[in-house]
C-alpha cells in the first residue's frame, strides 16, 4: 500500500496500519514539529519525511492508496474559541481537500474532534461523506 499522510505528528497512521498488518509500500509524511518528524524518525526510518503541506505538489502521489491526515482542530473544538474556518490551523483542512484532489486516491480518511455540527455539515459537505 502506498500512503500519504498529512498533519502526521508521529505517524499514528503507521502505527495503525502496522497493526492491522497491513503492508505499506512506501509511506509520504507530511509534517512541520521537528519534535514529532524526530520521534517518526526514529521509529519508521524508511518514512520520506517531506514537510509543510503548503508548499505541496500533491500530483506526483497519483495512484497511492491512500490519503491519511487530521488537520488541525483548534477552530473547531469545543474546547476553544470555535473560530472554525476563521482560525488559520483549522483552514489547513483545505489542504487535505486539495491533497485529495490532486492526489486521487483510492480511499481516503479523515480524522477531526467532535465539533458543532454546522462545522461538521461543511466538511462533509466538501468531502462527499459523513
Amino acid at each position: 500500500m502506498k500512503v500519504l499522510s498529512l498533519f502526521d505528528g508521529i505517524s499514528c497512521g503507521m502505527v495503525a496500519l502496522e497493526r492491522a498488518n497491513i503492508p505499506v509500500e512506501r509511506y509520504v509524511a507530511y509534517e512541520i514539529d521537528k519534535y514529532a518528524i524526530q520521534v517518526s524518525e526514529n521509529n519508521y526510518p524508511q518514512i520520506e519525511h517531506c514537510g509543510d503541506v503548503t508548499t505541496a505538489d500533491f500530483t506526483q502521489y497519483k495512484g497511492f492508496d491512500l490519503l491519511i491526515g487530521g488537520s488541525p482542530c483548534q477552530g473547531f473544538s469545543f474546547a476553544g474559541k470555535q473560530l472554525n474556518f476563521n482560525d488559520e490551523r483549522s483552514k489547513l483542512f483545505f489542504e487535505f481537500v486539495r491533497a485529495l484532489k490532486e492526489a486521487s486516491p483510492k480511499y481516503f480518511l479523515l480524522e477531526n474532534v467532535v465539533m458543532k455540527k454546522q462545522y461538521q455539515d461543511v466538511i462533509s459537505e466538501i468531502l462527499g461523506v459523513e
